[in-house]
């Protein structure tokens, strides 16, 4: 509430010394999830227009505080709270000849205020279900917020006919940007010592992201029962309390990546992940990956890891996140709801690993392009 007190003041200090104002876009994201689909094309504006001015605005703090300093921005700020006279006061500063929200970004003040002001003002890699408020007996004033939009770009066929059955006609399939940003970061993974010296006596191994408490116990039971096999943990929070579980529940055959020596690697079937920011580029050097949070809210991001070409395994609670559903669908991943098919699931992804790995890599392959779409339809013009 504070940083969306004081973010237009900021803003308005910030941007009087920038004189160009043929070319200032707005960009809005909740988190970190869609900050990493409005990059690609953050990315791209910058490097082919770099006359133009980019406002980067969060809802999260999660969001912001990870982001407050890309440097691909000329402003990044929170958004302040989304009542009229904001609006009116945020858009008066900012002055944007053009606004991008990002998959479930939709507030009403700023829509109206967007669109009375006649800026073109686009959603994109977004993605509807029929249980969403537009779409029930009583969402009209809802789905009216909606045709504010110049174009809404969704991610799947199914959110373009759902808002076409409902009168919102501006809408394209363009796919979601996130799967090219992954496989951009995959090409260019880092190489990690330590994690090239733990795999290298040539068992097989699970690569375990994002993990959660509940995870970890599937995950400690199958390694007791299964001796070949290697797993390196990067759990979901490391503070403390959690890390102090985690070694209980790997009593003895575990080292913390940051105290991870030749000397002591060699001795243990556990690799704990205990810093931030080297998932993507750890991946790359298991068989086989488990995503963790399928026991809780919901999972984490399996395309990180499918990209790699390999099986993906995660809790029962997915479906409404529609690359786990597809990845299942081309036989790339398996959902397990308990310890037997945990065992089962993992079992057969480490027998047949390049197989099920192969049909992974080759959705993601298939989802690509969603920023070249949306560029040129939009930045084409």
């Amino acid at each position: 509430m504070r940083g969306q007190w004081k973010a237009t003041d900021e803003l308005r200090t910030r941007l009087t010394h920038k004189t160009n104002r043929q070319n200032r876009i707005w960009i809005h994201v909740a988190s970190v999830g869609e900050f990493e689909q409005a990059r690609p094309i953050i990315e791209r504006l910058r490097s082919e227009r770099p006359d133009v001015q980019i406002v980067l605005t969060f809802f999260s703090p999660s969001g912001y505080n990870l982001r407050k300093d890309y440097d691909k921005a000329d402003a990044v700020t929170y958004l302040p709270f989304a009542t009229r006279r904001n609006a009116r006061m945020f858009l008066d500063v900012v002055k944007p000849d053009m606004a991008i929200f990002v998959k479930y970004e939709f507030w009403p003040a700023y829509l109206r205020e967007l669109s009375k002001r006649g800026i073109q003002t686009y959603s994109i890699s977004a993605i509807f279900r029929k249980s969403q408020a537009f779409f029930r007996w009583w969402g009209k004033p809802y789905r009216n917020i909606l045709k504010h939009f110049t174009a809404i770009y969704v991610q799947d066929a199914c959110s373009a006919r759902l808002l076409r059955e409902h009168g919102i006609e501006q809408v394209e399939v363009a796919g979601d940007t996130r799967f090219d940003r992954v496989h951009a970061i995959a090409q260019q993974a880092k190489d990690i010592p330590q994690l090239a010296r733990f795999v290298a006596s040539g068992e097989k191994v699970i690569i375990a992201g994002s993990t959660w408490p509940q995870d970890e116990e599937l995950l400690a039971r199958y390694l007791e029962e299964t001796p070949d096999v290697k797993l390196v943990l990067a759990p979901h929070e490391i503070h403390e309390t959690h890390l102090h579980a985690i070694f209980q529940l790997f009593e003895g055959r575990h080292v913390r990546l940051t105290q991870a020596t030749i000397n002591n690697l060699d001795s243990v079937r556990v690799l704990v992940v205990d810093t931030m920011g080297m998932l993507s580029s750890i991946y790359r050097y298991g068989q086989v990956a488990y995503i963790g949070g399928g026991f809780g809210v919901g999972i984490h991001n399996t395309i990180e890891a499918a990209v790699f070409g390999m099986p993906v395994l995660f809790g029962p609670n997915y479906r409404h996140f529609r690359e786990a559903c597809a990845l299942i669908d081309a036989g790339g991943a398996k959902s397990v709801r308990n310890y037997k098919e945990f065992k089962a699931a993992m079992d057969e992804a480490l027998a047949n690993h390049e197989s099920i790995g192969k049909k992974a890599s080759e959705y993601v392959e298939s989802e690509l392009g969603a920023t070249e779409r949306i560029y040129k339809a939009i930045f084409d013009i």
